[in-house]
């Protein structure tokens, strides 16, 4: 973050709101999850986080992209096996199949600005200053009547940030559409006073009918009497993919061996068509 940005959005933080150590929290799971459709439910201090985490991102994954196709091409034209030091080279780490589509994310936010105190309203004017706008779908709508509003293909979301009263609502009518290969939900206060415990308790009882497809986790701010809590969901109905043996020791087989290949021709062909269109 800069100090323009920090400046930026010191406007948008409204205090009562709670949301001063959640927003750049968010924004370090937008950067470790890289999700591709963004749900927010209840706009203010935290959209300019996920948004400018979202543009980083972005760009990130655009030189990983080059850097790991250009590692993986050197390999490849002198017939060497994938080995650790293609592992380590930059992008380290990297797994070619999760570049093998352009990320190209999508973030819708929204609120009805029916809240008088929240900022909701001033949000619009941040994003334009920190040319930002780009990356948000702004639904000027209840959550309940916001489906038409949302932007084409918004499904399966991968990260549901929702501050908003109606969270047993989320629950019931977009849980199903949060996708069930490790998508993320963040729900804001629902610890320490009844109404919150009790959707709380909702949840528990979704987790039992639906055994090894969610996992909960109520994270606790103690030095605060309210808006202290974020309580996060994961969908968990889809295998993880796996990539390592014992003690982490990656196989070189030839399913990687193809999605190194694959990535790399991808990125190459991309990067002709846009020097043609130049």
């Amino acid at each position: 973050m800069t100090a323009d940005f920090d400046t930026a959005v010191a406007t948008l933080r409204v205090p009562g709101m709670g949301t001063e150590a959640v927003a750049p929290f968010l924004a370090n799971l937008v950067e470790l999850t890289r999700p591709r459709r963004v749900l927010e439910v209840g706009m203010g201090y935290t959209t300019p986080f996920l948004a400018a985490a979202l543009e980083r991102v972005s760009r990130r994954v655009q030189q990983e992209s080059s850097a790991l196709a250009a590692k993986t091409r050197s390999y490849l034209s002198s017939g060497a096996p994938l080995d650790d030091a293609w592992l380590r080279a930059e992008p380290p780490l990297a797994a070619p199949a999760s570049y093998l589509e352009p990320y190209r994310p999508v973030f819708a936010a929204v609120d009805d600005g029916s809240i008088p105190e929240s900022s909701a309203r001033q949000v619009a004017r941040v994003l334009d200053e920190l040319g930002l706008a780009h990356r948000v779908t702004v639904v000027d709508a209840p959550l309940r009547a916001c489906d038409a509003a949302l932007p084409p293909g918004f499904e399966p979301i991968d990260l549901a940030w929702v501050d908003a009263w109606d969270c047993l609502y989320f629950l019931d009518h977009f849980l199903d559409r949060v996708n069930p290969q490790g998508g993320v939900v963040v729900l804001h206060y629902l610890m320490t006073y009844p109404e919150g415990e009790a959707i709380l308790r909702y949840l528990a009882g979704l987790q039992r009918s639906n055994p090894a497809e969610l996992e909960v986790l109520n994270l606790l701010e103690p030095h605060k009497l309210r808006q202290n809590s974020v309580t996060m969901i994961r969908r968990t109905g889809g295998r993880p993919p796996r990539y390592a043996g014992p003690g982490g020791r990656i196989r070189y087989d030839d399913e990687l061996t193809d999605a190194a290949r694959a990535q790399a021709a991808r990125t190459y062909r991309a990067q002709r068509e846009q020097e043609e269109a130049k």
